[in-house]
Parts: C-alpha cells; sequence; structure tokens
C-alpha cells in the first residue's frame, strides 16, 4: 500500500519548527523509512512458516487441518494477552516551583516552599528548578548569581528533595522556557501586565525611568515556566497569587484563540493547548513575615539581612537576629529591647 506523507505540524502548535527544529523529520527519510517498513512487516506476515517447507507444501499453502490449528491458536493467544494485560497506571498530577538564586535561602524560602516540596515529590510528579533568568530583571553580579545557582542547587538536596522523586534543573538551561514566553507574549495584553503590584511596588523603588522592560514582563516568563510542563498545581504564596492568576489568564486566552472549532478548520489541531493550572497554597508558613518589619515578608531583596534567617547562617548570627527583631509586647510573650522594637502585625 502507499504510504502516508509525514504528518506536518499545525500552524500554531507547540512543536512547531521554530520551537524544536531538530525534532522536524526529513520527509524524504520519513517515507523511504515507512516504505522499508511496511515492506519487512507484509513479508513477515505473508511468510510461510518452516513448517510448510517441511512438509512440502509449496506456495505457502497450508494443510487445512494445520491452518485451524493455526488460528485457533492466534485466538487462544489474543485472548490471553487481553486478560493478563495490566491496567494502565494511574498519572500523577503534576507540580511545578522554583527558587530565584538571588541573595541567601532564608527561613521564609524554607518554611514556604522547599519544605512543602519534600512532601509533595512523593504524592505528585515534581519538578523543581532554579529560576536563574527571574533573577536578572534587577542589576546582578554574573559571577555571584552563579555561584548562587549552585549553593541553590545543593540546598534543595540537603533538605530533602530527591533527584530520584523530582526533576531538578536550572531555568536557563532549557531554552523552550524563553521560546514559550514570546509566542505568549504576543497574545498577553499590556493592561493586564501594567496591573500587576509587584511590578509597582519594584519600578517605585528603582526608579520608573531606569526599570528594565524585563520587570514589566517577567509574569509573561513565569506563566511560561508553569504551562511548559502542563502543570496541574502550583505552589504559591499569598504574594504570588495575583502571577498565578495571570498564567490562568493567559492559558485560557491562547486556548480560545489557536485551540477552539475555528482554528481546527483553518489547520489546527482544536482543544485546549495548555491546562489551566490551579494554585495549591500551603496551609501553615505561606507568608514568614519579616524580623524588622512586621508589616512586610521576609524577602531576600530586603536591605537589611537583619530581617531575614539565611539558612546558611551561623548559630550565633541567628540567636543574635532573633534577640533584636520585632516582637510583641503582650503579657507572656518575649519583651523586645526597646519600644520601638514592638512588632506591627
Amino acid at each position: 500500500s502507499k504510504p502516508n506523507p509525514p504528518r506536518q505540524p499545525a500552524c500554531g502548535s507547540l512543536s512547531s519548527p521554530f520551537l524544536h527544529p531538530e525534532r522536524q523529520p526529513n520527509p524524504k527519510q520519513s517515507t523511504g523509512s515507512n516504505t522499508m517498513s511496511r515492506a519487512l512487516l507484509s513479508h513477515i506476515l505473508h511468510r510461510p512458516p518452516l513448517l510448510a517447507s517441511r512438509s512440502g507444501v509449496r506456495g505457502g499453502a497450508l494443510p487445512s487441518r494445520l491452518r485451524a490449528l493455526r488460528l485457533n491458536c492466534s485466538a487462544a493467544e489474543a485472548t490471553a494477552s487481553v486478560d493478563e494485560a495490566p491496567a494502565p497506571p494511574v498519572r500523577k498530577k503534576r507540580v511545578v516551583s522554583g527558587v530565584q538564586p538571588t541573595g541567601m535561602v532564608h527561613l521564609g524560602n524554607y518554611i514556604g516552599a522547599i519544605k512543602n516540596w519534600v512532601a509533595l515529590q512523593d504524592l505528585y510528579e515534581t519538578f523543581f528548578f532554579i529560576v536563574d533568568l527571574h533573577a536578572i530583571t534587577l542589576p546582578y553580579d554574573a559571577p555571584e548569581l552563579s555561584k548562587a545557582t549552585r549553593s541553590t542547587a545543593a540546598i534543595y538536596l540537603a533538605c530533602g528533595i530527591d533527584s530520584s522523586k523530582a526533576s531538578i534543573f536550572v531555568q536557563s538551561h532549557v531554552r523552550a522556557h524563553i521560546e514559550l514566553m514570546w509566542l505568549l507574549s504576543s497574545s498577553t495584553p499590556i493592561g493586564w501586565l501594567n496591573k500587576m503590584i509587584q511590578f509597582k511596588e519594584k519600578s517605585r523603588k528603582a526608579g520608573n525611568e531606569n526599570v528594565g522592560v524585563a520587570l514589566l514582563t517577567y509574569p509573561v516568563l513565569m506563566a511560561s515556566d508553569i504551562l511548559l510542563y502542563q502543570s496541574d498545581l502550583v505552589p504559591v504564596g499569598e504574594d504570588q497569587t495575583q502571577h498565578l492568576e495571570l498564567t490562568r489568564e493567559i492559558s485560557e486566552r491562547v486556548n480560545n484563540l489557536y485551540g477552539g472549532r475555528k482554528w481546527k478548520k483553518l489547520g489546527g489541531r482544536g482543544g485546549s493547548l495548555f491546562k489551566v493550572p490551579e494554585a495549591l497554597i500551603p496551609p501553615a508558613g505561606a507568608r514568614v513575615m519579616s524580623l524588622t518589619d512586621g508589616l512586610s515578608k521576609m524577602s531576600k531583596s530586603a536591605p537589611s539581612d537583619l530581617s531575614r534567617i539565611n539558612l546558611l547562617d551561623p548559630k550565633d548570627v541567628i540567636v543574635n537576629k532573633i534577640k533584636r527583631c520585632k516582637t510583641d509586647s503582650l503579657p507572656g510573650s518575649v519583651a523586645s529591647p526597646s519600644p520601638s522594637h514592638r512588632n506591627l502585625n
């Protein structure tokens, strides 16, 4: 029979030559390979068995008794294979998350993220990566960023992330993150990005005229990080729920523009291109507050190192930070060194 021509990827599909040119099949090689495979398969299926040649039967014709025996055995084997076929494994839901390698990983990162990852890796299919591309939205030192990336990966392993259960990698090592970001950017209204609270806060601190474009568009990169792996759940803190909601809106918009029936009539594959992810908010530790400002969360970008407890801080440094932190001036609570150190929570 005439082989079918190799199927070309649909326009707008994520398997387009733009994304993965090295994975696109050569039409000539594919056609020749299909022809050889069909010819070989046809030869094997229609070749007379050795029993026929030994019995003196020519032309591949089998005696009726042997033909009946062969058909009965084939039917029995087919029935047995159907009965003994194992049930397909239940697919685990997929979880994707990451931490920036800027600064030192602190107690808030551990309680709000990494500690929960250790439990999630036994329940879900997990992808935990170091988001170094997000770390360059603000001025940075390249050698220090490279060192911090390796340090963050080591902290992942030291805290209990098992590489045999979870996928651990560096964001910039997978170029599809950037490629998908560019495709999603073409479908993301700029008005959505202007509403992001973190962009407003960071741009105000850095000065609107000196802010890079990446600070505005990095939520699209975050959406790419999530949608690229068809994630079901995303562990987020309270401060990241707006970014996840933007990811959901982008996925629904792309699905509507390029995955509906109208697009299928134009040659697309139809259906949803991306899953719409859900938030996975931990029951406790979703927002660990700063040691020096009770209204702000513990952050690696805070100017004072006294505002956070880094995981690699020596014991005496941790003790000193706790002694100096703001506390509640309530009966039974730890007394603060001065009234100015009263907790604002």
